[in-house]
This record gives C-alpha cells, sequence and structure tokens, in this order.
C-alpha cells in the first residue's frame, strides 16, 4: 500500500499537464546523476552510492529528498566503463557516423525505491537540461532489472542489464523488452550443480538473498542437484535491510548443522553483514559455494574475511582486459558542475579527503573538518588501488558490450546498406520509437575487438561463460584465482574444465565432504533413515546371496545362480559343486562295501559251482540259486552308478538299473518260495502242484514279474526320464549335484513294485517257515525278507530327509543292505555246510526229518 502511495506520489511530483495540453517539468527529481547530451543520449542506472538513508514521509507536507551514503568503487568503474564506450564510438565513425551519443547516468543506491525513481525520471526526460517530460532516450544500461522493467516495459524502452542475472527476467511475456550481457541464472544454477556434482558433495545448505535473485537463483540450483541426489538441508533467507536478530538466528543454524558445504546466492551487499558476524564468532571448516554476484568483490576479500572464506570457490563472468580503459580512468578529475557530483565523492573516496574546489569553500569549512583535505589537484597515477586495474574487468565489460550492442541495434536500425562498403542513413534520429530498439537489438550479432561474439537467445540471453574462481590468500592478499572455466555451446551443451591441484581449500589440502552420511563401503546398502532426506542413511549389509560391488550402493545386486556371495559380500564367487564322488570318504568307504560283497557273490557263485554235484545244491533248485546269484551281482555292481558325477545317461541308468536287477533278484526269491511251499504240498496225498509247477513254470514267474518293471521303467524313460539337476536349496554356498528322478510317480511305482515282490515272498515264505525239513529253506528267505522289508520301509523317510549328497548315500546304503541281506540270509547257511561240514551234506541228512509217505 506504501509503496503504491509513493510511486503515485512520484508520478504527481514528477509532472503535470496544464490547459494547453502541453508537458512540463516542475521539479526535477534530484538524484546523483553524470550527464552529457548528444544526438541519442543512453542511460544508465548504476548503484554506486550503496545505502539510502531513511526518511520520514508524513504525506501533509512535500517530502525530503532522498540521500544516500556510501561509496562503490566497484560501480563508479561500470559508470565509467560505460561512458569509456561512448566515448570510443564517437570516435568511431564506423557504426554511427555524423551521430553522437550522450548519456545520461542516475544512482540508484541499490534501492528498490531509487531504482522506480530512475526509471521515472528517465521518462520524464533529460533530468539536467531540458524541461520537456519527452525522453529521447532509446535504451537504459542498467543494473537492477527487475524494478526498472516493470516500469519502463510497458513504454517499450530498451532495457540491458550487465549484471542481472535472475532467471525471471527471461520470461519475455513480463518482460518483452530485457536483454542482457550476463548469462541468466538459469546457467550458473546449472553449472553450479555441476560443480557440487564434480567434488561429490551431497549434503549442503542454501543462503539465498530475499529478492528475485537469490529466490530464483536458488530454485534453479535445487532442481538441478536433485537430479544428483544431492539434498539442501536448509534453505535460508538474507533480508536486505539489515536484521541483526536475523542474522544471529542464521549464524546460529548454521552452527547447529552438520552441513560443511554452503551456497551462498546473494549479492555482496545482502551477505557482507553475514560474513562479519561468522567472522566474530569464529566460524570455520565451512566450504562457502559463492554466486557470480560476490564471488569476485572487493569489500568482503579482506584477510580479517579469509579466516572463515577461504578457499571459497564459485562462478564468475569471463575477465577481460581493455588496456586503454586505464587512461580513461587516470584522467577523471573532480567537477565544478553540481549535477556531476559523483566525480567529487569518488575524489575524496579514492584520495581518503574532504574536496574543497574554491578557495572561499576551502576558507569556509577548512576549520570545520578534522579529515584530510584535498584540492582536486591530485595525481590519480599515484594511487595505488585495484580501481584502476583494467586487465581482469567482469563486469565492465559486460557494460562495454550493452552499450556496443545497443549502438549495434541502432546502426541496424538507423542504417541501409547501399553497398558493400557504405550505408546510408535511413531513419530519422529524432522519431525513434522504443519497439523499434527492442526489434533490432534481438537480431544483433557481431564480433567485438576482443574476438568475442555477442548475440542473445530468443529470450534476449547471451550465451554462457563463466570463470570458477577460487579464494586464495598470498602474502596476506585475498586473490581471486581462476581454477577453471565453464562454456556452453550453440547445441546446448556444455563443459566443464578444472585444475583441482590448484585449488585451495576452507579445510586444507584434501577435498571437504559434503555428507550426511558417509558412503556405504562395498558389502552394503543404503537404508534410508525415516523422516530423513534420501542422502541421510545407514549401511546395512548385503543378504546371503547378493552383493554391493561398489562403494555408495543403493541396492544389493543378486547373484547368478552359479555363484554366491563371498563373506565380505562385495563379489560373487562360483559355488563349490557337491556329489557323491568315487575320491571323498564316503564314495570310497561304499564303493569298497559294494565291490566287497561282489567278492561275496562271485566267491558263492565259486562255491556253488564247485559243489554243484553235492544234494545240498541239487535241493535249493541249482537253476533259479544260479539266477538269483547273478541277479545280486548285478546289486552289487549296482551302487557303482549312483557314484560319480550325474549324467544324463547315468541317472537314467541308476534307477532302471536298480528296478529292474531287484525286480529280477525278489522274482528268483519268489519263485525259491513258491518251488518250497509246493514241495511240501506234494508229500500230501492227492496234491499234484508241484508237478505242475516245473522248471518251465519258475522261469515264466521270474520273467514276468521282472517283465512287469521291465515296463514300468521304459514308460518311465519315455515319458518322463530322470536327469542330472542343480540343487540350489539345500545350501547357500553349494550346488548339489543329483538326478531328479523326472516322475516321482513312476520312482514310487517302482519302489511300490519291489516292495510288493517282496511282500509276497516274505508272506509265502513265512507260512513256510515251520515246514518239517532239515534244511528248510522258507526259514532263511523268511528271515532274508524280514532284513529287506526292514531297510526299505526305513528307506523312505531317511530318503526323504536326507540332504545333497547323503541322499545318494542313503540310498545305496539301502540296496547294499537288503543285497547283503539276502546273500547272507540264503547263501551264508549253505556255503557253511558244504565248506565246514561237509558230513552234513548228504541227502540222508537233508530228507531226515521227513515224514513217510502214506499209502
Amino acid at each position: 500500500m506504501n509503496k503504491s502511495i509513493l510511486l503515485f506520489s512520484m508520478l504527481r511530483f514528477s509532472f503535470q499537464l496544464n490547459d494547453d495540453l502541453t508537458c512540463k517539468t516542475l521539479e526535477n527529481f534530484g538524484m546523483p546523476l553524470l550527464f552529457k547530451d548528444g544526438h541519442l543520449v543512453i542511460s544508465g542506472v548504476f548503484p554506486v552510492l550503496t545505502k539510502e538513508e531513511s526518511i520520514y514521509i508524513s504525506f501533509e507536507t512535500q517530502p525530503q529528498q532522498p540521500k544516500c551514503v556510501g561509496f562503490d568503487l566497484r560501480a563508479f568503474r561500470w559508470t565509467q566503463a560505460m561512458i569509456f564506450t561512448i566515448e570510443e564510438i564517437n570516435k568511431d565513425n564506423s557504426l554511427l557516423p555524423n551521430i553522437t551519443l550522450g548519456y545520461r547516468v542516475l544512482d540508484n543506491c541499490a534501492s528498490s525505491t531509487l531504482t522506480v525513481r530512475a526509471a521515472l525520471a528517465i521518462l520524464n526526460g533529460l533530468e539536467a537540461s531540458n524541461s520537456t517530460c519527452s525522453s529521447s532516450t532509446p535504451a537504459v544500461v542498467t543494473s537492477s532489472s527487475v524494478d526498472i522493467s516493470r516500469v519502463l516495459g510497458p513504454f517499450g524502452i530498451t532495457l540491458v542489464s550487465y549484471t542481472s542475472t535472475c532467471t525471471c527476467l527471461s520470461n519475455k511475456k513480463e518482460f518483452p523488452t530485457f536483454s542482457r550481457t550476463i548469462p541468466s541464472d538459469s546457467h550458473q544454477a546449472k553449472f553450479l550443480a555441476l560443480l557440487v556434482k564434480r567434488f561429490g558433495w551431497t549434503w549442503i545448505g542454501a543462503i539465498q538473498a530475499g529478492n528475485e535473485y537469490g529466490i530464483f537463483g536458488v530454485q534453479s540450483f535445487t532442481k538441478e542437484v536433485v537430479k544428483y541426489g544431492v539434498c539442501i538441508a536448509f534453505t535460508e533467507n538474507i533480508l536486505s535491510t539489515y536484521s541483526r536478530s536475523k542474522i544471529l538466528q542464521l549464524v546460529d543454524i548454521i552452527k547447529k548443522s552438520t552441513v560443511k558445504v554452503i551456497l551462498a546466492f546473494a549479492s555482496e551487499r545482502d551477505l557482507y553483514p553475514l560474513m562479519q558476524e561468522i567472522v566474530r564468532q569464529n566460524i570455520t571448516g565451512i566450504q562457502w559455494i559463492a554466486s557470480e554476484d560476490w564471488v569476485t568483490a572487493a569489500r568482503p576479500s579482506t584477510e580479517e574475511i579469509f579466516k572463515s572464506f577461504g578457499g571459497t570457490i564459485g562462478l564468475a563472468t569471463r575477465k577481460m582486459a581493455i588496456p586503454e580503459f586505464k587512461d580513461f580512468l587516470l584522467n577523471i578529475r573532480p567537477s565544478f558542475d553540481p549535477a556531476n557530483t559523483l566525480y567529487n565523492v569518488f575524489w575524496e573516496n579514492i584520495f581518503g579527503c574532504t574536496l574543497y574546489l574554491t578557495e572561499e569553500s576551502f576558507k569556509q569549512n577548512v576549520s570545520e573538518t578534522k579529515s584530510k583535505i584535498c584540492t582536486g589537484k591530485e595525481r590519480l597515477d599515484e594511487i595505488e588501488n585495484a580501481f584502476f586495474d583494467v586487465t581482469q574487468l567482469r563486469l565492465a565489460y559486460n557494460v562495454y558490450k550493452a552499450v556496443y550492442a545497443i549502438v549495434h541495434a541502432l546502426h541496424d536500425l538507423l542504417f541501409c546498406a547501399k553497398e558493400k562498403s557504405t550505408t546510408v542513413l535511413c531513419g530519422d534520429v529524432s522519431r525513434i520509437e522504443p519497439w523499434q530498439v527492442t526489434k533490432h537489438l534481438k537480431k544483433v550479432n557481431f564480433v567485438n575487438r576482443f574476438g568475442e561474439a555477442v548475440y542473445f537467445d530468443e529470450n534476449g540471453d547471451p550465451p554462457a561463460a563463466y570463470d570458477i574462481i577460487n579464494w586464495q590468500l598470498n602474502k596476506g592478499v585475498v586473490s581471486h584465482v581462476t581454477v577453471g572455466h565453464f562454456d556452453t555451446s550453440p547445441d546446448g551443451g556444455s563443459q566443464l574444465v578444472i585444475d583441482g591441484d590448484s585449488i585451495v581449500w576452507s579445510t586444507g589440502e584434501e577435498v571437504p565432504k559434503g555428507v550426511c552420511s558417509e558412503s556405504c563401503p562395498p558389502g552394503t546398502r543404503k537404508a534410508a533413515r525415516k523422516g530423513q532426506p534420501i542422502c541421510c542413511f545407514d549401511c546395512i549389509p548385503c543378504a546371503d546371496g547378493t552383493i554391493a560391488n561398489t562403494t555408495g550402493a543403493a541396492e544389493c545386486v543378486e547373484c547368478p545362480q552359479d555363484y554366491w556371495s563371498n563373506d565380505g559380500k562385495d563379489s560373487c564367487i562360483l559355488r563349490d559343486i557337491e556329489y557323491l564322488s568315487y575320491y571323498d570318504a564316503m564314495g570310497i568307504t561304499l564303493t569298497t562295501v559294494s565291490l566287497f560283497g561282489l567278492f561275496l557273490t562271485v566267491a558263492t557263485i565259486s562255491v556253488f559251482f564247485s559243489f554243484r554235484s553235492t544234494p545240498i545244491v541239487k535241493a535249493n533248485n541249482s537253476e533259479l540259486s544260479s539266477l538269483l546269484l547273478f541277479s545280486l551281482l548285478l546289486c552289487f555292481l549296482c551302487p557303482l552308478t549312483f557314484i560319480g558325477q550325474p549324467t544324463a545317461w547315468s541317472c537314467m541308468l541308476r534307477h532302471t538299473a536298480f528296478g529292474i536287477t531287484f525286480a529280477l533278484c525278489i522274482s528268483c526269491v519268489l519263485g525259491k518260495t513258491i518251488v518250497v511251499v509246493t514241495a511240501f504240498r506234494a508229500t500230501l496225498p492227492n496234491d499234484n502242484m508241484a508237478k505242475n509247477f516245473g522248471p518251465v513254470q519258475q522261469r515264466i514267474i521270474v520273467c514276468s514279474c521282472t517283465a512287469v518293471q521291465v515296463i514300468i521303467c521304459v514308460l518311465w524313460l519315455s515319458l518322463k526320464p530322470p536327469f542330472p539337476d542343480k540343487n540350489f536349496k539345500l545350501s547357500n554356498k553349494k550346488i548339489i549335484l543329483e538326478c531328479n528322478t523326472g516322475s516321482e510317480i513312476a520312482f514310487y511305482a517302482v519302489l511300490g513294485y519291489i516292495g510288493l515282490l517282496a511282500a509276497t515272498c516274505l508272506v509265502l515264505a513265512f507260512l513256510a517257515r515251520k515246514l518239517p525239513d532239515n534244511f528248510n529253506e522258507a526259514k532263511l528267505i523268511t528271515f532274508s525278507m524280514l532284513i529287506f522289508c526292514a531297510v526299505w520301509v526305513t528307506f523312505i523317510p531317511a530318503y526323504v530327509s536326507s540332504p545333497g549328497k547323503y541322499t545318494v548315500a542313503v540310498e545305496i546304503f539301502a540296496i547294499l543292505s537288503s543285497t547283503f541281506g539276502l546273500l547272507l540270509c540264503i547263501f551264508a547257511p549253505k556255503c557253511y555246510l558244504i565248506l565246514l561240514k561237509p558230513e552234513k551234506n548228504t541227502r540222508k541228512h537233508i530228507m531226515g526229518k521227513i515224514p513217510s509217505k502214506r499209502l
């Protein structure tokens, strides 16, 4: 509300319309300025005086003229750069021949209010010379651009800024007449984000000026760094108006924060009070990132400020040397013109004196002042001051380019090229419309005498180019050392070149760590902390079977199926392959036992073959016994197919060989059992079963019973055969090579059929166990079948519960146990009688207990 009233008051104060509809200036604005008339007058607004003193406005009386204090030598050099450029152009007849440029430089005292006042003064006409309200300025070179653009923009007056970087000014709908020779903050924010990424900082704080420059700058920066996983710990404002309580509050936030890297996106004027307080409280060890507005500022570049801000790194616009500019600066003299009082203020500041230009003024005031007296005859070439260093011009060079851009637009507007070597004036200097200058400024594209291309894109922005500046202390003097640069290319790409070895850091030689949590070492992953930014996390070890082989991994990667994680969880190692081998202890033991059984079987066969004519051998059905011994021989060989690395053939062989050999074995036992039963029944009257159960029937029983198992195995192999398989479930660190049965139904059908034959044998043998015979083989078969059934009944749960190679070992154990049971129970007693009790190997002894037939 107050600002609106003040603006209305200014407008009312500046001009009024008379009855004859002519515009007459009532009174000038009384603003500090530098002025020179010409055919065309280019205006400039600069913050030479640094602070506006507060005045009381009652709205009852005419307000006092604003007063400004402080003096910025750097800003004054910007004004001189503008004047120097205009004078250079006036001496050169190639751009504006027969046209003299003038200038009007207004001082806004770094105040928004006085910036608006300066804009109105420009609209009002020549502040120092004329009394009309018309303005003959074709364009304005300005520092503060948002406020002045909102005043001058609607009138179509062209604005070219040398220092305003706010991204908001690229909005052509809101600021249609604005252009600049300094890159937009969108580029600066992008490059600062790349700088943060380059040094691995992920946890930083941000301090922003409470204006468009700071707010939009930090917003753009935040948008860029989020892409790189960077977290902003805090974002705090610095007020343009000094507030000690706010400064202390901000310092307290910095002290309590864990942040070690802070971006300050503010002007030097806004940031300086905070810098002083940080130095006063001796806060060190923070790496500061500077925006271009303060990284090369002279006032904070002192040894005292360096204690807390040493090693500051930031971006600055490209520097340029203009040698002729130094002679121009050395020729500055105090002014006798009351309108050009800025020269006098400069003189007093550069020499640190009070200036009296006349003897009369000297006599009147010399007794009242205690400062050094100067007369205006002092020599500037005897002063050592950075003001005269024209080898590292940055913003002054931007002023130089801004003036030349405006003049090139005026040249294109006023002159028509008739031939390659001549130009003709085809425009009226007195009738230039502001929108015409803006139109031609957009098309400006030239290479200046320093070899730099000057042009603007569709948003009025120039190509971006920055130097990377580092604060270093050299013999007590703070130097702004260039340690790299950023450039953009016409295709939108960017290039970063930086010499990391030449950087001096706030913490010493090593790059400061700007992290909330240290990067997770290999073998661990990030786990976000609840309620905290993603940059703050804990490191969790990877689960078994997963690894993280890089530092700072967000997730653990699962190992390939044949691999497993090592103890450190940072690499995958090949799993151990496990199977029942011929070379491990268990394999050797089982092979030995199997071969021993094979030896016993061969020995038994030898005994039976050697004593084949004895009564015991004849009485035990030598054909079935021989076939049984052959099947037992195969049963002892069968475990050898279970040992060794499984293959497709070995898997099919081991299961089918096991099923068929045991079916043959039990079929032989079944045949022997039936023979015993029929032999007993043959002793009964009128029972002819023995006659009908001869060798042929015995062979049929053995073959048919075995054939059933063969059919089952053939169907098994045809439909879903066993195959080698890798078992990853039983052990994390091992691959168990085993034979997958393929069809569980077929596997249990094979076992079930063997069990059925064994149960039948057991029942028949049990029924015939008490036959009155001196050598009753039914008892031996009963014992053997009991052992066989007991082994295979206990085999099933043991087989299911045994892990890995022990499953195979259990199966081999069952095969060997049942085979030894059959061999020993059926044939051991006979061999004992044959070899050790030959006297009982007689027909009489064998038939001794059989009762005689009843007639």
